[in-house]
């Protein structure tokens, strides 16, 4: 064992960049034999890797390096074509490379017998003569007294020549990851503290307020008092303004930092996706199929803990896709495809995500024979199983047990390995889809966030307290009235998307006792609720809380090992208040929704829970327009949208509507002139107008009064409980 730390620290990375890029030359070059710029790259790597172990009296290290040295100089030469089988010795030789660094850093022993990986790497040229550096190397460990000699030549030359001195600059550090682990933790802790001034500059705003109510109170005759408040104004006018400028820069610095920081913990894909090659390799010969790995996307950057974790779920999909998706070599030609299977790992970036995804052009999945595993295992009974989509089916692959495979093997078909890919892109805080066609293909997709030290959170009310709710799970928030909530099978329902959709109240989920539920509280029965709608996969739940308050970006707190887990909980946050509060884990309120039994009621067909009317809605700008449409649907009306007033005239023409909401200011024909085309037309002359528009003015109100709007509605104010009551009482 290395007894120096650094030395030993350095050399376990340095060699591990040695074995990774030998390892990557091996396939190719097993594939392009005669690629001299790979070949040349190889040779490098592995003198390289002989000079470090020299350095540190690594002799078994050392010794193997320079025969795998020997055999591509051999190679570089002509004399010993680089086959198949010395490409499989070359691997063998560097696996036990790696055992002796394993040996070397950690001090376990590596039991590994160098003299017999030397005859492994025993390569005979065309003279038939074996070359004399490899046996040199056999004689050392036949003799424990023989000392290493130096080979003589241009290459000890070389490396013996002294260094040219100039200008002497460091552009690199190696820094522990441990280190920044901890400094993004501080940073996310400066965001706390920042948000928590922005809170204190409010609190000073509000002072500030009730002294200009005091001082305007003040009677005039109160002479003797009235220089000490004016004194009081200013002192909190410049405090304010100083905190403000404070705030503001505390806001761009900290911006800064975390970005950085987050910069310096990026790392390519490629980190991970490299390793699969050589496992796809190996492991496509031990089934004797044909099987090429491609990877695309590989330069795709994420946070360093997300390629630690995914690494592992990551292999356990490859060798799924190696050991179940592709067929036989024979078994492709006679469905007419190419011998070699081909597995894709492909990764992209979105905005707010990383995007993996692992395909196959092989069998797909056997919708049947999952049904049956999972009748099997009774995971499910027959008739959940028939309520299921196909999607739902296929996604039983990752329920633990559940295994379509009639053999069970060291590479699958116990019944493990799906289910961990679950469930640590979970507590990633991610989402896995799969998507598969019989006999062409099968893709699993794999959505992960950008960072893990902080976490975008809809911070909402519930009974008088807070709980955050993750913003990526959420798929939309509106408000639902009463009438619309159905009962299917014992549950609470409503339509989104034209689809049911289950909805609970919040505070009956979380159990939280001695508190009135929001949907039988006192809300009146005349009031909308504000409801949740929340996604993980395919599944979907709404949930009613008291208010919808603020988005904002937290630092999440996990808990320590007594509380390791807690039901619906994934941990908590400090807001900018001081307010602790609850995190929430949207896997577990949805399983835990699906064990509650709601009360049984009266049920009522879907249909019911449709308003039954047909909204047209103009509006140029796309965000305006999908939050309208949003909106509305969510409130259970059929919308048709237009981006601006001539294609909403001509929609109109086409087939009936109950209402139009239209915007003002467009191309082509504005909201006014749309309106005044309206009501010159007898067939919608009855038709109700609402003018949803930025112009606030008093003149503007009336120029849409005058133009025949039925209400008229200013963007600054939009109050979306005052959009969907106009249009009850309208309609």
């Amino acid at each position: 064992m290395i007894e120096d730390d650094e030395l030993r620290n350095i050399f376990k990375l340095e060699s591990a960049e040695h074995i990774q890029r030998l390892e990557e030359d091996f396939l190719r070059l097993e594939t392009e034999p005669e690629n001299a710029a790979v070949l040349e790259e190889a040779f490098r790597e592995a003198h390289s890797l002989k000079g470090a172990a020299r350095m540190l009296g690594l002799t078994g290290v050392e010794t193997l390096s320079h025969r795998i040295e020997d055999v591509l100089g051999t190679a570089k030469k002509g004399s010993v074509p680089l086959s198949s089988e010395i490409i499989d010795r070359l691997y063998k030789g560097l696996d036990e490379i790696r055992n002796l660094v394993k040996e070397a850093v950690t001090g376990e022993p590596s039991g590994v017998i160098v003299s017999h990986a030397l005859e492994q790497l025993k390569i005979i040229p065309e003279s038939g003569v074996q070359s004399s550096e490899a046996n040199e190397d056999n004689s050392k460990f036949q003799n424990p007294k023989s000392k290493i000699e130096e080979p003589e030549g241009p290459a000890l030359h070389s490396e013996t020549r002294e260094p040219a001195f100039g200008d002497f600059r460091i552009d690199t550090i190696r820094v522990e990851t441990n280190k920044l682990d901890k400094l993004m933790s501080q940073t996310g802790e400066l965001n706390v503290t920042k948000l928590r001034i922005a809170q204190r500059l409010e609190d000073i705003n509000d002072v500030l307020i009730l002294w200009e109510n005091i001082s305007r109170k003040l009677p005039k005759s109160v002479t003797e008092d009235k220089p000490i408040i004016e004194r009081f104004g200013v002192l909190l006018n410049t405090l304010r303004n100083a905190l403000y400028e404070d705030s503001s820069r505390l806001d761009l610095v900290t911006a800064e930092l975390e970005d950085s920081i987050s910069r310096i913990r990026l790392l390519p894909l490629s980190t991970i996706f490299n390793l699969f090659q050589r496992m796809v390799r190996d492991l496509a010969k031990d089934k004797a199929k044909e099987v090429r790995l491609v990877i695309e996307g590989g330069e795709t950057a994420a946070d360093k803990r997300i390629i630690e974790e995914i690494k592992d779920p990551l292999m356990h999909m490859v060798r799924n896709a190696v050991d179940h998706g592709i067929e036989m070599p024979d078994e492709r030609v006679r469905k007419n495809k190419p011998r070699t299977g081909t597995i894709t790992l492909k990764a992209y970036q979105t905005p707010a995500n990383v995007v993996i995804e692992v395909s196959d052009d092989g069998q797909g999945l056997d919708i049947e024979a999952i049904k049956r595993a999972a009748l099997k295992r009774k995971t499910m009974n027959e008739n959940e199983i028939s309520a299921m989509s196909p999607s739902q089916i296929q996604s039983l692959i990752f329920v633990s047990g559940v295994s379509t495979s009639a053999f069970v093997s060291d590479v699958s078909g116990r019944g493990v390995g799906l289910d961990v890919v679950r469930a640590n892109v979970e507590r990633l805080k991610g989402t896995i889809h799969i998507e598969s066609s019989p006999d062409k293909s099968c893709t699993i997709k794999i959505q992960l966030p950008l960072t893990l030290a902080t976490s975008k959170v809809m911070i909402v009310t519930v009974n008088n307290m807070k709980y955050a709710v993750p913003v990526e799970h959420i798929q939309t928030t509106c408000l639902i009235n009463r009438k619309n909530v159905f009962t299917i099978e014992g549950r609470k329902t409503i339509v989104f998307d034209k689809l049911p959709v289950p909805v609970v109240d919040l505070s009956d989920l979380l159990e939280l006792r001695g508190t009135n539920p929001v949907f039988n509280g006192h809300i009146p029965k005349s009031e909308t609720l504000p409801c949740i709608i929340i996604s993980t996969g395919d599944d979907k739940l709404g949930f009613f809380v008291n208010e919808l308050l603020d988005e904002q970006e937290v630092v999440l707190k996990q808990y320590s090992s007594i509380l390791k887990r807690a039901r619906n909980i994934s941990g908590s946050t400090i807001l900018g208040t001081g307010e602790v509060c609850m995190v929430l884990n949207p896997y577990d309120l949805i399983k835990s929704a699906k064990k509650k039994k709601a009360p049984t009621a009266e049920e009522k067909p879907v249909k019911e829970a449709e308003t039954g009317k047909s909204i047209l809605v103009a509006e140029d700008s796309i965000t305006v327009r999908t939050q309208m449409k949003r909106i509305l649907e969510g409130a259970g009306y059929e919308v048709t949208v237009a981006v601006d007033g001539l294609e909403a005239y001509n929609k109109l023409g086409g087939r009936p509507f109950d209402a139009l909401v239209s915007d003002i200011t467009m191309p082509n024909m504005d909201g006014l002139a749309l309106t005044e085309r309206i009501r010159q037309n007898k067939k919608y002359k009855e038709m109700p107008v609402i003018l949803v528009t930025s112009l606030a003015s008093d003149e503007d109100r009336q120029r849409g009064m005058d133009a025949g709007a039925n209400a008229y509605i200013t963007k600054p104010s939009f109050d979306q409980k005052v959009l969907l009551d106009t249009l009850r009482r309208l309609i």
